[in-house]
């Protein structure tokens, strides 16, 4: 299944998507038995370096290992990484080829975050493939944190960026399908969206973190969700552990998602406990609607432990450790639906 065809459907059938045995449990705390599943954990000792993203994205990992074996770091991994996404025009969710706005403008969002908690980020950036790299340089060669729009996409060609249509033949099709019924107004589940999120150590034990989209299918005009906002969609604390999101941007932003999950694990919670916490924040909010969106996360922490948690089943990451590069299907909050 799709990212884009999961977000747009979030309360599926039992039948909606067969599950390899290939899939294991996001929980990878050595010893420790899966109270939710009933499945039995590997007692294997987690070890770095390490490579943990969003949804089904093997190549993204591959990339990222290959320069953490070389001895590479974990910055260079997650910018690296990322940018094998950004680049597959088949993906329609991050760089070229992303579904557009309401407007018909594919617009991209993106954020990165080092060891030494210094990030950078761009927002609503035009005709740029790579936004990870953008906000690597803005948080590198600028005294700021975040550029937007025409200034965003005026220093990305300053820096040597080769502006280019990222609106594909395929996402052009899918936008003027949409156009026939679309209502000038955000619906939730209809206009579906997603984000590639990675985290990173390397052989040093340090921590880095990405996050890149091109949002909100069909959005309105100027809108920005979580995913390159420090704290929302990505958090790096190296002293501790990195998170990302995925989902419905808005309700990450408002629980400042990613912050929290890895303030938990200071706090003393694993990451599979700390991505529980910070879906039940969302869910147990005054008035939550969450049969009508999903929000994932992932975490790593320091030891190269693992977790992630979604509100609704389907969400799956990436990881690849101990030489596996594997999909994991993650455990999920509403088992009801």
């Amino acid at each position: 299944m799709k990212r884009r065809e999961f977000i747009k459907n979030t309360t599926l059938s039992s039948a909606g998507l067969a599950l390899g045995t290939s899939l294991a449990s996001c929980n990878n705390v050595p010893g420790e038995v899966d109270k939710n599943t009933s499945t039995a954990i590997s007692s294997e000792a987690p070890t770095i370096p390490v490579v943990l993203a969003t949804w089904h994205v093997e190549a993204a990992t591959t990339k990222a290992m290959e320069i953490l074996e070389n001895g590479g770091s974990a910055l260079d991994a997650v910018e690296q990484g990322c940018k094998i996404e950004e680049a597959n025009e088949k993906g329609q969710s991050v760089g070229k080829g992303g579904l557009p706005d309401r407007d018909g403008h594919v617009t991209l969002d993106a954020c990165i975050m080092d060891q030494n908690g210094n990030c950078g980020a761009v927002v609503y950036l035009k005709d740029i493939t790579h936004a990870v790299s953008v906000a690597r340089k803005v948080m590198e060669e600028t005294p700021h944190v975040m550029l937007a729009g025409e200034g965003a996409r005026q220093f990305a060609i300053e820096q040597g960026f080769k502006p280019e249509d990222l609106l594909t033949e395929a996402s052009k099709e899918a936008w003027n399908k949409w156009k026939v019924e679309a209502k000038y107004k955000p619906i939730i589940n209809i206009e579906n969206h997603d984000t590639i999120g990675m985290l990173t150590i390397d052989k040093q034990g340090n921590i880095s973190g990405a996050c890149t989209t091109s949002g909100l299918a069909y959005k309105m005009a100027g809108r920005v969700g979580d995913s390159p906002i420090i704290g929302s969609g990505l958090f790096v604390d190296n002293e501790i552990g990195a998170a990302v999101a995925t989902g419905l941007g808005e309700e990450v932003v408002k629980t400042v998602g990613s912050f929290l999950v890895v303030e938990l694990m200071r706090q003393g919670k694993t990451p599979q406990q700390a991505c529980e916490e910070a879906i039940r924040r969302i869910v147990d909010k005054p008035n939550s609607n969450y049969n009508n969106f999903q929000v994932g996360y992932i975490a790593v922490n320091k030891r190269g432990e693992t977790g992630c948690y979604s509100i609704h089943q389907y969400f799956s990451m990436t990881k690849f450790q101990n030489g596996k590069n594997e999909q994991i299907q993650s455990d999920f909050f509403n088992k009801e639906a």
